[in-house]
C-alpha cells in the first residue's frame, strides 16, 4: 500500500491503524492483562495526593486517591461502581453518581476508546487536520457507546494522541473537559501516556496527573473491584 502522503488524507481507520502499531501493535497491547499505575495528583493551588489505578481486562478498574493518611475509592467491577469517600466524612460504600459512573465507565475501557472501537459500539470519524500547540494533528471525532463525545488529537508523525477534548451531558448540562497526554513511555511493549493534565474548558487552573510507576500483568485480586458487603450487625455508633 502506498506510504501515508500529503498527496492521500488518510482514513480514520489509516490514522488508527498507525496509532495502534507506533505504540506497540495489536498483539502487544492484548498481551497486556492487567495494569497497576501509581502516581502523583497535583491540583491547581499546589494541593497533592498520591493516586493508584488498577485495571483488569477488559473492563474492571479502581481508583485510589490518598492525602493525609485518608484514602478514597472509587471501582467499577464491569457492572456496578461503587466509591468509598472519607474526605465526606463517609466510611462505608456507597453507589456512584450518573456522573461519576459516566467517568468511570470510560476509565474502565482498558485499551481506550480507538482500539477495537467497532466493536465496543463507538463511532469515529476523521473531521480534519489542526494543531495543538504548533503540532500538526488529525483531529477524529469519537462518538461513544454512551452518547458522549471525544475528540482525539493524534500527531501526524507518531499517531499518538497528544490530547483528547471530552464532551459530556449531565442532567441537560453541557461538560468539557480537555486531557493533554505526554511523557509515553513503554510498558511491556506498549506505549502509555506518563503524564495527564485534565481542565474543565475555558478554565485556566488544571488537575495533573503524573504516573512514576507503570506495572503489567501484575496479579490483581478481581475482588478488589467489588462493593465490599457492609459490616455485619447493621448497628453504629
Amino acid at each position: 500500500s502506498a506510504p501515508l502522503g500529503a498527496q492521500s488524507t488518510p482514513t480514520a481507520d489509516d490514522i488508527i491503524a498507525r496509532y495502534i502499531k507506533t505504540v506497540g501493535g495489536a498483539d502487544k497491547i492484548q498481551a497486556i492483562k492487567t495494569l497497576r499505575r501509581v502516581g502523583k495528583f497535583t491540583g491547581d493551588d499546589g494541593f497533592e495526593a498520591i493516586v493508584i489505578e488498577e485495571n483488569t481486562r477488559p473492563n474492571k478498574v479502581r481508583e485510589e486517591f490518598s492525602i493525609q493518611g485518608m484514602t478514597g475509592i472509587n471501582s467499577y467491577d464491569g457492572a456496578s461502581g461503587w466509591k468509598i469517600d472519607p474526605f465526606g466524612g463517609k466510611k462505608d460504600p456507597e453507589s456512584l453518581s450518573e456522573e461519576e459512573m459516566r467517568s468511570i465507565v470510560e476509565d474502565s475501557d482498558f485499551d481506550e476508546p480507538l482500539v477495537n472501537y467497532k466493536q465496543k459500539g463507538n463511532k469515529v470519524e476523521l473531521v480534519g487536520m489542526d494543531q495543538v500547540e504548533g503540532t500538526d494533528v488529525y483531529k477524529l471525532k469519537v462518538t461513544l457507546k454512551s452518547g458522549d463525545t471525544r475528540y482525539y488529537y493524534m500527531d501526524t508523525d507518531s499517531y499518538v494522541p497528544i490530547k483528547y477534548d471530552t464532551k459530556r451531558i449531565i442532567r441537560g448540562t453541557p461538560q468539557e473537559t480537555e486531557t493533554t497526554l505526554g511523557d509515553y513511555k513503554q510498558v511491556g511493549g506498549w506505549y502509555l501516556p506518563f503524564s495527564m493534565e485534565t481542565r474543565q474548558k475555558g478554565s485556566s487552573g488544571s488537575q495533573k496527573i503524573t504516573f512514576n510507576k507503570i506495572e503489567f500483568n501484575v496479579p490483581i485480586d478481581s475482588a478488589r473491584y467489588t462493593r465490599p458487603k457492609p459490616p455485619a450487625g447493621g448497628g453504629s455508633l
